[in-house]
């Protein structure tokens, strides 16, 4: 294992497990600070998150993990003030380029929030909204998809003969399994999670842990989540952050029985946090 350590004269050193640069980054976040007005909300990160895998960001509560990870996709760019620093490259190609369409970006990298948000219309109609967008209507190509989609999301054995109905009618866990089939509708080279199952109960909260289980590998995912267990279920990598700075990235198995950083080991020991 190659580990790199540089010091950030402001807050404190940044360990990283994996060498920047090696193949198979999807997603390369060099020196990326931002700003929300004056405030500085992110400082200076570092780190290659892996094609393929499953990485997830932990840290105490207002440490930036979603701000981070609304960034790549440029959903903090609806924030007035907002200001960045350095780069975000989705394979190889800097999101914050002048010629990047962000509509574009976002259908590349699909979104799954905190709390489950259907589309008021039938559970057909929602995992097919990403299409009829870009003006597919092609039934039987749209059929498809449903299909392929809500059985990619372990949803379709639960729903099939229901897909006229409403989606709110279904169950929080439902829910939440039918918006990522939506997000991957549009077949996206990256999955975003932010905090999936903080409103589901442990039930559905199972289900996500094993639909994001069965995912890998067909997406690059990146999950916020404040649940330090679900991070070691679910996860190959883990980025610790706290104050708007990776403190320490690596192996998820390492992040959480070998750390580098004590300010790492106090968070996943319960110290703090």
């Amino acid at each position: 294992m190659n580990t790199h350590v540089e010091i950030d004269s402001d807050l404190t050193e940044t360990v990283y497990h994996f060498q920047k640069g090696t193949d198979g980054t999807a997603i390369d976040i060099d020196k990326f600070s931002l700003w929300y007005g004056e405030k500085q909300a992110l400082f200076d990160n570092s780190i290659d998150i892996q094609r393929g895998l499953v990485t997830a960001l932990i840290g105490p509560s207002g440490c930036g993990k979603s701000t981070l990870l609304r960034s790549l996709n440029r959903m903090n760019d609806l924030i007035e003030g907002l200001k960045t620093g350095g780069r975000i490259c989705l394979n190889k190609q800097n999101i914050f380029d002048k010629n990047v369409d962000v509509i574009s970006l976002r259908k590349r990298m699909g979104m799954v929030f905190q709390k489950p948000n259907p589309f008021p219309m039938s559970i057909a109609e929602n995992v097919t909204y990403p299409l009829k967008v870009d003006g597919v209507r092609n039934r039987n190509v749209l059929a498809e998809t449903v299909e392929r989609t809500l059985k990619g999301a372990a949803l379709w054995d639960e729903v099939k003969d229901r897909l006229k109905e409403n989606a709110l009618g279904l169950s929080g866990g439902q829910q939440q399994r039918l918006c990522i089939a939506r997000a991957i509708a549009a077949e996206p080279d990256v999955l975003l999670m932010d905090e999936p199952c903080s409103a589901l109960d442990p039930l559905a909260t199972i289900k996500i842990e094993d639909l994001i289980n069965e995912l890998r590998g067909k997406y690059t995912i990146v999950i916020v989540t404040h649940n330090m267990q679900q991070a070691a279920r679910v996860s190959d990598n883990t980025a610790f952050m706290y104050i708007g700075k990776i403190i320490e990235y690596g192996k998820t198995q390492t992040i959480f029985t070998k750390p580098g950083s004590k300010k790492t080991q106090d968070y996943v020991t319960g110290r703090f946090g």
